[in-house]
């Protein structure tokens, strides 16, 4: 008899988080066979891009078709969108655009709901989500985890792994790489020394090596969000991080990162030190 075959939902907030933070677990996870969905809350529409990316007026579209060519480059089932529309990172909120709530104002309740039939639609074993500080703090991010918590409640999903990264890791990574190609004005490499999580509170660690070339596909797919319309001093962070060679490229984003947020560093995962080395380990 073979192998199990299981759900992985991966929960994102806008059309290219999933990139960065998951796509070598969703990559493995559908190589092995299993059934990979991704969720968006909302339609990136306020992500920047450069003018030829919004000729048509309709970034969100863009975007969303990004994440389905994303998707399809990883093995991914299929794409869900929520229905909420992008609310920005910083400053005020704007106003909602006709007929979209941007995701920031949505009730909870409301928005896992919606995320909780999806899960039980595709019978969910895992969901995947972010921290209470979504991250690095941007606002749709908390709001993920915010909703991803209910909804597996709702729905009554056995396991919710909040994606992140070791600070002091991608700390130095950062470091590494701002030595070799220049980040835009807007980013802030500090910013990382006090985001995401501790490494003592990590409990699953993925090795993503062998997909490399899929997570890199899946950054690349994301074109509006390597753009850069001349006004910026240096490459956009999408297109920074696809210019680090092989070899650099595959230290700094080689492995992937989880905290469970119900259980503690027990030291019963698979790995030497503790950590669980599979999303799916130990599921009954």
């Amino acid at each position: 008899m073979g192998a199990m075959t299981r759900t992985l939902v991966a929960f994102h907030a806008h059309p290219d988080d999933e990139a960065l933070l998951t796509s070598g677990t969703m990559a493995k996870a559908a190589a092995q066979g299993h059934r990979v969905v991704l969720v968006v809350a909302t339609d990136g529409a306020l992500g920047l891009a450069s003018e030829d990316f919004r000729t048509d007026g309709d970034l969100a579209a863009t975007r969303l078709d990004e994440a389905r060519a994303s998707a399809e480059v990883l093995g991914v089932d299929h794409v869900e969108w929520l229905g909420y529309a992008d609310s920005g990172h910083d400053g005020p909120v704007p106003a909602d655009p006709p007929g979209r709530v941007r995701f920031c104002r949505a009730p909870v309740e409301e928005a896992a709901e919606r995320l909780a039939a999806v899960l039980t639609t595709e019978r969910a074993d895992v969901l995947l989500t972010y921290d209470a500080a979504g991250g690095y703090g941007h606002r749709d991010h908390v709001r993920v985890h915010e909703v991803g918590a209910l909804a597996a409640e709702i729905a009554g999903t056995q396991r919710v792994l909040e994606a992140t990264v070791p600070r002091d890791t991608i700390a130095r990574a950062v470091r590494l790489a701002g030595k070799v190609y220049p980040f835009p004005k807007e980013f802030d490499p500090t910013s990382f020394e006090r985001a995401f999580t501790a490494r003592a509170d990590i409990t699953h660690r993925v090795d993503v090596r062998r997909h490399i070339p899929a997570k890199r596909a899946s950054m690349r797919a994301h074109a509006s969000q390597a753009s850069n319309d001349g006004s910026q001093s240096g490459d956009r962070t999408l297109a920074a991080f696809l210019r680090i060679p092989r070899p650099l490229y595959d230290l700094v984003f080689g492995r992937e990162w989880f905290r469970d947020p119900s259980v503690g560093r027990d030291g019963g995962g698979s790995g030497a030190d503790g950590i669980r080395t599979d999303v799916f380990e130990g599921l009954s």
